[in-house]
């Protein structure tokens, strides 16, 4: 089993202070900031782009776990890589028939790589493509908004993906995203999870260092 990681989304900070926020996650001994970038096109709301990510580098050396939800995702992911992406991951509803050769063109830019499926996607149809990721993700909720109520229709399909990923004796982490809390983490995590992805949940908290420690050791 994988390390547990928790991977704060930053979607949920206070953008007006941003520089703060990562620095206070970093303090806080996050081990990934979760990049939301969103397009208002293949999801109902709009974030950020290269840039914000280029400029919030400055504040740590954490790794960037960037979640590109837009449309076409190959025309943007070298831009991603420069402004200091270190896990970009692309949905399989975006790519479809792209989905291999955009995870190849994301390794060859020396950062790693993984598929992102929505709830009501099948895990069978990212069997094929487990080879060229480093991380699989799946999304407990409908991509667009923070603070959304947790799918559990999701368990069993991460279930399903951490056995995928067994069967292929690769060293693949398993993400999950959305409407994760101290109530149901440990579902998640024995499911198969080991990266975890909090938004509201931890953004709400005054300690933050407190609150990834509790989800990380649930």
């Amino acid at each position: 089993m994988n390390k547990i990681k928790i991977a704060p989304s930053m979607l949920s900070a206070d953008f007006s202070i941003f520089g703060e926020e990562v620095r206070a996650i970093t303090a806080a001994k996050a081990d990934y900031l979760h990049l939301d970038v969103m397009d208002g096109v293949f999801v109902k709301n709009l974030s950020f782009g290269p840039k914000f990510i280029k400029d919030a580098r400055r504040y740590t050396n954490l790794p960037f776990d960037a979640h590109l939800m837009i449309v076409e995702p190959w025309r943007y992911i070298e831009r991603f890589a420069e402004a200091g992406a270190d896990i970009i991951t692309v949905h399989y509803e975006a790519c479809k028939d792209r989905l291999k050769d955009t995870l190849s063109a994301i390794r060859k830019l020396n950062v790693k790589c993984g598929a992102v499926i929505n709830p009501d996607t099948d895990p069978e149809l990212i069997k094929d493509v487990l080879e060229y990721c480093d991380i699989v993700l799946l999304m407990s909720v409908f991509p667009g908004f923070g603070g959304q109520k947790f799918i559990d229709s999701v368990v069993p399909k991460i279930k399903t993906v951490s056995d995928m990923i067994k069967s292929t004796g690769k060293d693949i982490e398993l993400e999950i995203d959305g409407g994760i809390t101290k109530e149901n983490v440990g579902i998640v995590k024995e499911a198969g999870a080991n990266v975890i992805v909090a938004g509201s949940t931890i953004f709400k908290e005054a300690d933050r260092g407190r609150i990834i420690k509790e989800l990380r050791e649930i």
